[in-house]
């Protein structure tokens, strides 16, 4: 009977719903944190009797033949690349992307790496960086004596030096857009990394064609939302308590041709 294995995928997927759900809402306090959801497809069909086939000699046709299903799988967990709600953390380095854009910070290999996390920390050689070191390209310097830091929404940075009337103009942020955000491949610690389906970085100052603003002092939250986390969360346990019912109802029906004398 291949309702045993049609279940079993439909298990499976449940289980791999769960899974992405589960890592949902265990993200829900990440600065920047974009859900995932599962999207299945259906398996191939065994045709036992073929659409569209000659039913006689006379050249009638059958208007809908005999299909059977063989299950579900998985054809992918989509990134949903939303705007989280910004939380104004009175930070002068923590830094909110409104709109569309990403962080290039470079990687201890050198290569670049991508994320919307703006809490920045300043290194021991005055460069801002990420919290776990990495530097914000282009760096960005700020001087030891600077007594306040300024951030534009177009990303322009300013220090305020001691004994100077001027604020100084030490660096300019950049952001970084994807063609397709979702196809950015996720390495953790909130970082994005290019893939030939996300399609090469276009640079460009904030608040200009296109790209997001850059808003000083806030953070981005994740975009989870608890309660449609919480309602698919149920509606995937139940599909899966189904499934695993079907094979309950295989076994007890396999039981009774076992059984028969």
């Amino acid at each position: 009977m291949q309702s045993l294995s049609i279940a079993a995928t439909g298990m499976m997927a449940q289980q791999l719903n769960v899974e992405v759900i589960s890592n949902n809402i265990a993200n829900m306090s990440t600065s920047g944190f974009k859900r995932q959801r599962a999207e299945f497809q259906d398996l191939l069909y065994q045709n036992l009797r073929r659409v569209g086939t000659n039913s006689s000699d006379s050249g009638t046709i059958v208007p809908a033949g005999v299909q059977v299903g063989l299950g579900v799988k998985t054809g992918s967990v989509y990134r949903i690349m939303t705007q989280g709600n910004l939380d104004n953390t009175e930070n002068k380095l923590d830094i909110a992307i409104q709109g569309r854009g990403y962080f290039r910070v470079e990687l201890p290999s050198g290569e670049d790496a991508y994320t919307r996390a703006g809490s920045f920390q300043i290194s021991p050689d005055g460069q801002l960086v990420t919290a776990d070191g990495y530097t914000l390209a282009p760096g960005i310097t700020v001087p030891q004596e600077a007594t306040d830091i300024t951030i534009s929404r177009d990303g322009q940075v300013q220090a305020t030096i001691q004994g100077q009337t001027d604020p100084q103009i030490v660096g300019q942020i950049e952001l970084a857009a994807f063609a397709n955000e979702a196809g950015l491949d996720p390495l953790g610690d909130n970082l994005f990394i290019e893939t030939a389906a996300s399609g090469a970085p276009t640079l460009g100052t904030p608040a200009s064609d296109g790209i997001g603003s850059v808003l000083q002092g806030f953070l981005e939250t994740s975009n989870v939302n608890a309660v449609t986390e919480i309602t698919t969360l149920i509606t995937a346990q139940r599909a899966y308590e189904m499934n695993a019912k079907v094979i309950t109802a295989t076994d007890e029906m396999m039981s009774v041709t076992s059984n028969v004398r």
